[in-house]
């Protein structure tokens, strides 16, 4: 499947920003264990990109692993370069877009505004990332949509076990979820368990 099958099928994409990547892999199989095999590692934090090789790598097609918070073009390069299946902005980048399309990878471009969504969609964004959602909630899913139903948006910030069937039933097409999955601080306890049983949760709060 290819990632956009993917994140259209199981509706949740892993947000996983952390501060120093060196248990990716770690992280990937308590989170697949759970449920929840689409993994976007957030270049905000140490070793992002050696986390996308050592996590495809390691697991496969079981997983489907991207790039979050690209800024630039060349962030964009490097993280295809890396193994990254789809690519993720929090902010309306059309360069990343274009380099995305021009590499024929999956791009998430961040926008809030009607005007921003429907930009980074003519740019060439398959999917369309909300953020931060939890701004607008639900309802702005569904107010955005009744004009602009052709928008495949991915709502993301404050997304949670309780609201993400709420943001799926207003017509997002997938949700990202991020601290209520995994945290700097269950890591560095190892606590890997309590990420697959967290993931259990979100994937139960969908159906």
């Amino acid at each position: 499947m290819s990632a956009i099958q993917e994140i259209l099928a199981k509706k949740i994409v892993a947000v996983v920003r952390l501060d120093d990547y060196s248990r990716a892999v770690d992280v990937a199989r308590a989170l697949a264990a759970g449920g929840v095999s689409i993994l976007e590692f957030t270049l905000t934090g140490r070793g992002a990109l050696d986390a996308i090789s050592a996590t495809r790598k390691a697991l496969g097609d079981a997983v489907c692993v991207g790039v979050g918070t690209v800024l630039k073009a060349e962030d964009a390069e490097a993280s295809i370069d890396a193994g990254a299946q789809f690519a993720v902005t929090p902010a309306l980048r059309r360069q990343v877009i274009a380099t995305c399309v021009k590499r024929q990878i999956l791009i998430l471009c961040g926008g809030f505004t009607p005007t921003e969504l429907l930009e980074a969609h003519e740019a060439g964004s398959e999917l369309v990332k909300v953020f931060p959602a939890q701004l607008g909630g639900p309802k702005f899913i569904k107010d955005v949509l009744a004009p602009l139903p052709f928008l495949k948006l991915v709502p993301t910030g404050g997304v949670s076990p309780e609201n993400a069937r709420d943001y799926l039933t207003a017509g997002a097409v997938a949700v990202g979820i991020g601290g209520n999955l995994v945290s700097n601080k269950l890591v560095a306890a190892g606590a890997f368990d309590q990420i697959t049983a967290a993931a259990r949760v979100c994937v139960d709060g969908i159906r």
